[in-house]
């Protein structure tokens, strides 16, 4: 035995002599930065498909957190399935070890990549149009994916172009808000000075950054720095904390630098909102590719991904995995009528789809709704509410119909085109409605906001101011805004930040409703029924750095309330 030991042993030290004088310390087929960044590549062939990887890193939006829209945890929607890890967001058991919106990884994956990018694309011969577009493009990335973390957390550590190596120290200490907020600026400046304009953008290339990407994502810094939470309205008792998590002291000023930056979208002249008014006008921005609405969206492959995740479940296999998305009463009851007036009509009646606002037939699904052919049937023991322990279905008697196209008539599904809009010129609007308003210019707002109802559908009534009254106080004027944003914006993940960044806790403390509809063949008993009742906590207004990032960074202090 010990000479089989002895003959193995010698004859596995020939052979590793014989192949190699030394190891190799990566493996032969992986691509290192030398190869994506090639001194002798005039056509920048690696290099382009390293920045576009980048893009790959941005949140993709639809049904993101464990099959469902980042809305279902906020007053608009509920999950349809009690078991989605979303209802951590608003049930109280949010800590820094549950929490299924952990951005961080993901966003630091992207400034990585940036920066890397960054540091080694000045080697590669390509045309300098080229590379100064695609430089201002990694800014916008990374300034993209430092905005994602500062809308949760509050500041987070900056690292410049850093690249670290395994043996270099990661205890790094936050930056606070404010210096997060002017290194984002800078960013967007240095991407503006770069993209080209949407206009110049080829039909082959939507999907990557025009200048105008940039400019959005400064207004909604600027909008975000502006309001309550952030601008002097932090909840923390910890003075440290709450520098780190928006201003310390309150400038109304703030609300200026939003007003310029929407200025000069608007003033840029391409984007608008399209041509057209109604429910069809407002769901085509969701279905046609290239429009003047979208500034920029994540890109996708044409699917029925959206058909079958979130319409009525009786319209597909029950082994599919859909109805995900469970609209509230609550926020069909945020939609005005259609001459734009508050509405205050009969929940509890089925006729309160009629004259109502044209968007709800763009958003919602509810009963009666042709779909593929037959009435959606959201009543109890309908094709759509089969009350089967074996299909997810609605809990409110809603489903969510926007972002897909007009099966009403058709025989079944088609694929079609389904990206996440992260800027829109109708949100540009809206937020320069509401900086203008908080000014005090409350008519100048007044003109913003009818343009958004106009192509909405609303009725222009006395004087076209579309449902606004004249001599419209502020404060009023500011609850429009912000209810016409949540329905323009809906799940398109505005709500959720919206409701924090204005401190509108009333939004998370109220009950959360539906209707169950029971039918004796020919009318309808509609009854209002509770389905959730959230709850929110002072701590909610910020998300919980992740504990495995607390436990290897020494120097990054958790948000109050986490630990």
């Amino acid at each position: 035995m010990k000479k089989i030991f002895t003959f193995l042993t010698v004859a596995l030290i020939v052979s590793v002599c014989s192949c190699s004088k030394k190891f190799d310390r990566v493996p032969e087929e992986r691509t290192s930065e030398t190869d994506v960044f090639d001194k002798d590549d005039k056509l920048g062939t690696l290099e382009t498909a390293y920045l576009l990887g980048i893009y790959a890193n941005l949140p993709s939006g639809f049904n993101r957190i464990d099959g469902d829209f980042l809305d279902a945890a906020t007053d608009d929607a509920v999950p349809s399935s009690n078991r989605s890890n979303i209802v951590l967001l608003n049930n109280g058991q949010l800590t820094a070890v549950n929490y299924p919106d952990a951005n961080w990884d993901n966003s630091y994956t992207m400034i990585r990549k940036c920066n890397v990018f960054l540091n080694n694309i000045s080697v590669v011969p390509i045309a300098p149009e080229i590379m100064k577009r695609q430089v201002a493009e990694a800014h916008f990335l990374r300034a993209f994916a430092y905005f994602e973390l500062l809308k949760r957390y509050g500041g987070v550590p900056l690292i410049g172009d850093k690249v670290f190596a395994l043996d270099d120290n990661l205890n790094i200490p936050r930056n606070t808000f404010a210096e997060c907020v002017d290194y984002i600026v800078k960013e967007c400046d240095l991407a503006i000075a770069g993209l080209p304009a949407g206009s110049t953008i080829a039909t082959g290339e939507y999907g990557r950054a025009p200048l105008e990407a940039a400019m959005a994502l400064k207004c909604r810094l600027y909008l975000y720095a502006a309001s309550a939470l952030y601008n002097g309205g932090g909840v923390e008792a910890n003075a440290q904390i709450k520098a780190l998590t928006g201003y310390p002291v309150a400038d109304a000023s703030r609300w200026q630098s939003v007003i310029s930056a929407a200025e000069a979208i608007i003033a840029s002249g391409y984007y608008r909102l399209p041509a057209g008014t109604g429910a069809t006008a407002y769901a085509s921005v969701f279905t046609n590719r290239i429009n003047t609405d979208i500034i920029f969206a994540k890109q996708s492959a044409p699917s029925v991904s959206i058909e079958n995740a979130n319409a009525p479940v009786g319209y597909v296999s029950p082994n599919t995995s859909n109805g995900r998305t469970s609209p509230t009463q609550n926020f069909l009851n945020a939609f005005p009528n259609a001459d734009g007036s508050v509405f205050t009509g009969q929940v509890t009646s089925l006729t309160q789809y009629t004259g109502r606002d044209p968007r709800l037939q763009a958003i919602v699904f509810y009963n009666g709704v042709n779909w593929l052919g037959r009435p959606v049937q959201t009543f109890e023991g309908g094709l759509d509410k089969p009350n089967s322990p074996l299909r997810t279905q609605t809990r409110t008697s809603y489903y969510l119909r926007k972002f897909m196209a007009d099966f009403s008539s058709s025989a079944n599904y088609a694929n079609q085109s389904h990206n996440f809009p992260y800027f829109r010129y109708a949100e540009v609007l809206l937020s320069y409605a509401e900086a203008l308003n908080e000014v005090g210019r409350t008519e100048d707002a007044v003109k913003q906001l009818a343009l958004v109802r106009a192509r909405a559908g609303i009725t222009a009534g006395s004087g076209s101011r579309y449902g606004i009254r004249a001599g419209i106080s502020q404060s009023d004027l500011r609850d429009l805004i912000r209810n016409d944003r949540r329905i323009e914006l809906s799940f398109e993940e505005h709500r959720f930040w919206d409701i924090r960044r204005w401190k509108l806790r009333s939004a998370l403390s109220s009950s959360l409703q539906g209707l169950q509809l029971t039918s004796n063949g020919t009318t309808y008993n509609v009854q209002s029924v509770d389905v959730a009742q959230p709850l929110f906590l002072d701590k909610y207004y910020h998300m919980p750095i992740p504990y495995s990032e607390t436990i290897k960074n020494n120097k990054l202090i958790q948000n109050e309330g986490y630990y």
